[in-house]
């Protein structure tokens, strides 16, 4: 097989994938071409499409054609029924911080964010950008979450190393827009936490405050349980709530006379 007819065959083959396919992928199908053919052959397939509204991307480790960006408005009218949702905000800041602190527990990623995320982590399985990697070593065996190649496919980056790092991020804000409003708002608003949280936020923060609130109320009656225990029979709470005591004592009463009654 000479090497345009591998081109060829590789341009069949990644064209006919729905997802990237891996170098691995590629040599287990063509066994009688080298994984250097192969490169070489991807590499010039690549130059042969520089003058196309297609482009062949390395994406999550494999070989995908994508569009060019500057078509991008055509080519969503087409697809804009099947539009992909977008995530929210919500999602975005816990899918960030999982991609920079990966692995990371959800409880790390609420204390960062300052509410519950759950919710959001669940959601980010459903979607399978992030998956369990493990569990952590110190007390209570927490759940570790990593982005899976899902997440990468999503933003079209080919490896996690892609991402740019948070002070490039800080960089970039500075010098452009971003830069421009920071230094609109007064020091004491960006020292001050927001009045309104977002609506992401404050469902988030409901839920939290439901499950304390049964913890609290599941906490009481066990408190309880013991209580009623000790009124049945006959004891008499310790010195504290007058009205406490004042039934304790008709309780023991109550049942003394019972007592008395069935000996009769």
């Amino acid at each position: 097989m000479n090497k345009n007819q591998i081109k060829l065959v590789l341009e069949a083959l990644i064209f006919a994938s729905d997802t990237p396919i891996t170098l691995k992928q590629l040599t287990s199908i063509l066994v009688d071409v080298s994984a250097g053919d192969l490169e070489e052959a991807l590499s010039e397939l690549q130059k042969d499409y520089e003058r196309r509204a297609l482009v062949l991307k390395k994406v999550s480790g494999g070989y995908q054609f994508t569009t060019r960006p500057e078509y991008v408005d055509w080519v969503g009218q087409m697809f804009e029924a099947k539009a992909r949702s977008r995530l929210s905000r919500a999602a975005l800041e816990s899918l960030a911080i999982v991609a920079f602190k990966q692995p990371i527990s959800r409880v790390e990623v609420s204390a960062i964010r300052g509410v519950n995320s759950e919710g959001v982590i669940k959601k980010l399985l459903d979607a399978r950008l992030i998956t369990i990697s493990g569990r952590d070593s110190g007390p209570g065996r927490a759940l570790l979450f990593k982005t899976t190649s899902e997440f990468l496919q999503y933003f079209g980056i080919n490896d996690i190393s892609d991402l740019p790092r948070p002070k490039e991020v800080e960089e970039l804000l500075a010098e452009g827009e971003g830069g421009a409003l920071l230094q609109e708002i007064p020091d004491d608003l960006l020292l001050t936490k927001p009045a309104e949280q977002s609506e992401d936020h404050k469902e988030e923060s409901t839920a939290g405050s439901q499950q304390d609130a049964g913890e609290k109320k599941q906490k009481t009656e066990e408190i309880s349980a013991p209580r009623a225990a000790e009124k049945t029979a006959g004891a008499v709470p310790p010195a504290g709530d007058a009205v406490e005591q004042a039934e304790a004592v008709a309780q023991v009463k109550k049942t003394k006379e019972t007592a008395k009654n069935a000996a009769q």
